[in-house]
């Protein structure tokens, strides 16, 4: 019988591969991005201190209750994380899709951020 592996399972794999590459630093921190059923999570991590320096999700009261799985949730989520991030005076990051395709929720997410101001 062939075992067949997940998506998730392939997906981690290639974060990990990423991984090697993809480091944040104080200056230029990861932008993390999560995709979940339900909700979409995104974070700004400094890995050289290994501290989260900002994040945001769909789970905030910030977002509203009707856009949380689809792409209207994803483009409010990196407004915020773009608007946490320039309070902090971050202008360049990383931006680590996480083994996902650049395509959907990930994308608007992207493009979001990028339209408010942070650069990658």
């Amino acid at each position: 019988m062939i075992n067949k592996i997940s998506r998730n399972e392939m997906r981690k794999k290639r974060h990990l591969r990423a991984r090697q590459t993809l480091i944040g630093t104080a200056q230029r921190p990861r932008l993390s991005v999560y995709r979940a059923n339900k909700n979409i999570y995104a974070q700004l991590i400094d890995d050289i201190n290994g501290k989260t320096l900002a994040a945001a999700s769909t789970l905030e009261k910030d977002s509203k209750k009707e856009t949380l799985s689809n792409k209207a949730g994803a483009k409010v989520v990196g407004e915020m994380i773009a608007k946490r991030a320039l309070e902090n005076d971050i202008k360049k990051v990383v931006f680590d899709r996480s083994g996902y395709r650049y395509h959907g929720r990930i994308k608007v997410l992207a493009e979001a951020a990028r339209t408010a101001g942070l650069q990658f």
